[in-house]
């Protein structure tokens, strides 16, 4: 099994999404949920008597609707809204709002290359890139020159074929950190599994928690041999083979 895990009754489970439960598609919208993931998922969920959380940089209500009813906390956008459990009101930190002339230049931006599609959120916004991968390069200089004036307040992060503007104060640490403060939570040791630049904070701060983190590239491969893994892993962490 990967190394360094806590006890399996000690740990609380924090996932990323896109990349490490999910493979990528063409677009956010266009993914798909295996059949035996909501399975997996839901009987870890038992096991760790509710100690299963999400961590994304989707927004929230994007995670019940492709796993409806599942997932007892979801941080969605890299910390910037936080559903502490199924059917409880969003919690929001405070952080910078987004200029409505930011997002109007972002998409006159995106609509420059044909194929680029502009994902909102509710305080930022994602240009992907994945249908038009020549892009990229041109999208990071623009909107490098759109965050000048906004240093302070926004930030500009890599992910896969995609470019992302976020506030400030909002990453994957601080979520690890709400998340393991919430009941049920608290007192378990964190294992995060991501598979992004934008997962690193969380896996620092779950190590720094006497847990552990798990990158997908290295430790397991890809977003289907971490859905076996899970599988596998009843009441105890699983034996571990690269699929």
């Amino acid at each position: 099994m990967p190394a360094g895990l806590p006890p399996f009754a000690e740990t609380a489970l924090l996932l990323d999404l896109d990349g490490t439960l999910l493979d990528f598609a063409p677009t956010p919208d266009s993914v798909i949920v295996p059949p035996n993931l909501p399975l997996a998922l839901g009987r870890l969920r038992d096991e760790l008597n509710g100690a299963l959380a999400v961590i994304t940089g989707r927004p929230v209500e994007q995670i019940d609707a492709l796993l409806p009813g599942l997932i007892p906390a979801v941080a969605g956008e890299h910390g910037g809204a936080l559903r502490p459990a199924l059917g409880a009101p969003l919690q929001r930190p405070n952080l910078a709002a987004m200029p409505p002339e930011l997002l109007a230049a972002g998409e006159a931006l995106a609509a420059r290359h044909p194929g680029v599609l502009v994902e909102r959120k509710a305080r930022g916004f994602c240009l992907h890139f994945r249908k038009a991968p020549d892009a990229g390069p041109d999208l990071h200089a623009g909107l490098i020159d759109l965050l000048l004036p906004l240093t302070e307040q926004f930030q500009l992060l890599a992910a896969h074929m995609a470019w992302e503007v976020r506030p400030r104060g909002a990453d994957k640490g601080l979520a690890v950190e709400a998340v393991m403060a919430l009941p049920g939570f608290a007192g378990r040791r964190p294992v995060f599994i991501g598979d992004d630049v934008t997962d690193e904070d969380g896996m620092v701060v779950a190590r720094r928690m006497g847990g552990a983190g798990l990158f997908v590239p290295t430790v397991f491969g890809s977003p289907g041999a971490v859905r076996d893994w899970l599988d596998r892993c009843r009441g105890d962490w699983a034996a571990f083979t690269h699929g």
